[in-house]
């Protein structure tokens, strides 16, 4: 049975990475997108994984034996209809491309090649694609690939919570170990992301094991808890500002201390990521996730009309990366917020008329009834 409390300080985390991972893919010359921080804002998806693990362990690995049939239901509608509606974007996106080639208008790749072809809208609408080195692992909608590893990350801990409930915490370090080690030997079957997401993921886990022992042994103070919240972010922002050779593992390592203080929500820092705005962004971090890429896409593509039409430089190649630049830098600045309000805007809608209502199927699937269960976790 799930555990209904809300870690409130780390639902707006969560939003408030998928708006960093947001600037991560958006590049527009001279503005804060290529501050160094929001070059390395990738790494958030292993704050993700470290997230997801914490929250689902606290929802289904401290109480009672995990109901599999209401678990599988609940995740995959959970994250499987917002997934599939993109895709289908994605594919729709692809068949106008299509139709514009065959009028003159010429693009960077050829429709439906790829990471775009056909072969891999099957491994995507049933999330394989980033665990097998056979498929496109960021085919269409890209970032999907941490949701593909997502979705079988949690069928892999409902099955230790069911097979080795004696002995879950052993389970739990023996794979995060193992995919740790795996990745950092260029070893195994899988692929580097599902390594990632196995290691991130399960430490999260054990993460959740420090955290209860903590609540029960530590007193809140509000001072103390304020001065160490500051800190860790301060850590954070210093990592991934560095050059550290390991930034990855230094920065999965304090993903994991700052999960397990800020589900205390005893802070400074907690109070004001409690507050209405952040709060909002948390609920909208998965839609933010999933939609960002098909605005960037189409805004691209707008530059590039634009650009063929005026003959001025709006969407130059630097390197592999598209950019946009209006020849301002202010306004450039300016686009970018805009770009975020929008993202924000589309996610609303999205998560009001795909999420909400998937998750009313996957309830009405399991009671008969819309009967209102909460929804304990976010995936993104």
């Amino acid at each position: 049975m799930a555990q209904d409390r809300r870690f409130h300080a780390l639902d707006s985390f969560r939003g408030l990475c998928a708006l960093a991972v947001v600037v991560y893919h958006l590049h527009v010359v001279g503005s804060i997108t290529e501050l160094q921080f929001f070059s390395n804002a990738d790494l958030f998806v292993e704050f993700f994984f470290v997230l997801s693990g914490f929250v689902i362990t606290h929802a289904y690995g401290s109480g009672a034996p995990i109901d599999f049939r209401k678990f599988f239901i609940l995740r995959t509608f959970r994250l499987l209809p917002l997934h599939v509606f993109m895709l289908g974007v994605f594919i729709l996106f692809e068949f106008l491309k299509l139709l514009a080639a065959h009028k003159g208008f010429a693009f960077n790749k050829e429709p439906f090649t790829g990471q775009y072809a056909p072969s891999q809208i099957l491994p995507n609408l049933f999330l394989i694609q980033a665990w097998t080195p056979l498929t496109e692992n960021l085919s269409f909608n890209y970032p999907a690939w941490s949701i593909s590893i997502e979705y079988y990350m949690y069928m892999i801990f409902a099955g230790v919570a069911f097979f080795c409930a004696a002995h879950k915490k052993l389970a739990w370090s023996a794979i995060s170990l193992g995919a740790f080690v795996l990745l950092y030997n260029n070893a195994g079957a899988l692929t580097e992301f599902a390594y990632k997401g196995l290691s991130c993921f399960f430490a999260g886990a054990l993460s959740y094991g420090v955290f209860g022992v903590k609540k029960k042994n530590l007193k809140t103070n509000y001072v103390v808890y304020s001065l160490l919240e500051v800190v860790s972010l301060c850590l954070i922002v210093m990592a991934l500002n560095s050059d550290l050779t390991q930034k990855t593992i230094v920065c999965s390592l304090l993903f994991c201390g700052v999960v397990t203080l800020f589900a205390f929500d005893a802070g400074v820092v907690s109070s004001l990521l409690k507050t209405r705005v952040f709060s909002f962004l948390g609920r909208l971090s998965y839609s933010i996730y999933l939609t960002h890429v098909v605005v960037l896409s189409g805004l691209i593509l707008v530059f590039l009309v634009l650009e063929k039409r005026t003959g001025l430089t709006l969407a130059p190649m630097m390197g592999d990366v598209r950019y946009i630049d209006t020849g301002s830098g202010l306004l450039n600045n300016l686009l970018v917020a805009l770009i975020l309000l929008c993202v924000v805007g589309i996610s609303y809608v999205t998560y009001t008329v795909i999420e909400v209502n998937g998750q009313k199927v996957g309830r009405y699937l399991i009671n008969g009834r819309l009967k209102k269960i909460p929804a304990v976790i976010n995936p993104v």
